[in-house]
């Protein structure tokens, strides 16, 4: 899975992406210890899967999303977590996109 060429990240979050064959979209969530305690932990659990909730019907259906917080960073703020998840789901959408019309092409 992490070998997956479809990811994408930024100072708040590490996204990857591979197509599945389901109608929705699912997440994934791989938030290690080296983040913090179970607190913190717990709330970078909760704030993903809020943005994830919030904004599943803006996701390309047919993708699995596995989301991990950014070596390093500070617990963000909830607005914060959902602007970088939305950024970078369209981002691996988009190159996903135009790599298939290249292929398509040749």
């Amino acid at each position: 899975m992490f070998e997956a060429r479809n990811v994408a990240s930024d100072a708040v979050l590490v996204v990857f992406v591979i197509p599945n064959e389901k109608d929705q979209s699912r997440l994934g969530l791989s938030v290690s210890k080296k983040v913090g305690n179970a607190v913190v932990r717990n709330h970078w659990k909760r704030r993903i899967r809020e943005a994830f909730r919030k904004n599943q019907d803006r996701f390309v259906r047919h993708f699995d999303l596995v989301v991990v917080p950014q070596r390093g960073a500070e617990l963000p703020k909830a607005a914060a977590v959902e602007r970088s998840l939305v950024k970078l789901v369209a981002k691996i959408a988009k190159k996903m996109h135009d790599s298939r019309e290249r292929s398509a092409a040749q």
